[in-house]
């Protein structure tokens, strides 16, 4: 199956790609994501650790590896009716740590609502529009706060 356009072409800033590096331990950069998306009107509905699991279920020998599910349910119940409810395959939104080496972290996102225009899901290009960029405000807002705490 060939894809109808070169991934490799795509500029980062067309799927809401954003990153942060923090200098701290894994779970205090787990706590500070978790503490930065709830200011910023995000819930945090799923987390699970994919390291632990491969670690423990195929012997992965992974560094730490942690996914936050953040989800404002306002923006989601929109982005359903803006998709005919197809978004639902892309939640939650990620916000994604990883260890890059003791006492540096990884924080790492993709925007879902970006995506879902990139795949033609909206059925409502304006509301999801709007939604892409009411969005992209609050992620905006997580990854300058957690720019401020490194300075």
């Amino acid at each position: 199956m060939a894809i109808p356009f070169d991934p490799h072409e795509l500029d980062p800033e067309e799927y809401g790609e954003t990153r942060a590096t923090l200098s701290t331990d894994h779970e205090s950069a787990i706590e500070r994501v978790r503490e930065v998306c709830l200011d910023a009107g995000f819930g945090i509905p799923v987390e699970f650790s994919p390291s632990e699991m491969l670690n423990e279920k195929v012997d992965a020998d992974r560094d730490p590896y942690y996914v936050l599910g953040a989800c404002n349910p306002r923006m989601a119940d929109r982005a359903l009716d803006a998709t005919d409810k197809r978004i639902g395959g892309l939640f939650p939104c990620n916000m994604i740590v990883w260890e890059v080496s003791p006492g540096e972290q990884v924080v790492y996102h993709v925007s879902i609502m970006k995506i879902a225009r990139l795949l033609g899901m909206p059925v409502d290009d304006e509301e999801m529009d709007a939604i892409v960029a009411e969005t992209g405000e609050m992620v905006d807002a997580v990854f300058e706060e957690l720019a401020e705490g490194e300075k």
